[in-house]
């Protein structure tokens, strides 16, 4: 693995842990040539994932745009860095175990309101405001009504 502070191509593994529900592994690594220490992760990737877009184009599927939607709908939640690194493993095993390459984001949406929905509220409606495209008041309302029945 090559430093990503000096580019030297010769780093050592230091330390490795699987994830809590072992579908990654962490690895510390250090460089030999400066010293620098830095982490890495490796996933299991069962095939290549193309997202189609609400425009229509295709893009390769992007595991740290999801993680990012999380955490921005978690910031300030009672939920850790493991919970949403645990949620967006499970949105990617099934996204891979659906058998289809081409993935609408509409899908892949809804199935992180799904995950969010069962782990924090909160989270869930910021989310679904920003997916669903809320303008006004009117429309947390129309959801609210909707998700307490």
């Amino acid at each position: 693995m090559k430093c990503p502070f000096c580019g030297h191509e010769d780093t050592q593994v230091k330390d490795s842990r699987p994830s809590e529900d072992g579908s990654v592994i962490r690895r510390r690594r250090a460089c030999t040539e400066c010293g620098s220490r830095f982490t890495t992760f490796e996933r299991i990737q069962l095939r290549e994932l193309t997202v189609i877009k609400r425009n229509g184009e295709r893009k390769p599927f992007d595991f740290d745009k999801v993680v990012r939607a999380i955490q921005i709908a978690c910031r300030k939640r009672p939920v850790t860095n493991e919970q949403i690194e645990t949620i967006a493993n499970r949105i990617v095993r099934a996204l891979e175990m659906s058998g289809d390459s081409e993935i609408p984001v509409e899908h892949i949406g809804e199935l992180i309101m799904e995950e969010l929905s069962r782990l924090d509220k909160v989270a869930y409606i910021r989310f679904a405001s920003v997916y669903k495209d809320f303008r006004e008041a009117r429309d947390f309302e129309e959801f609210m009504e909707k998700i307490e029945k």
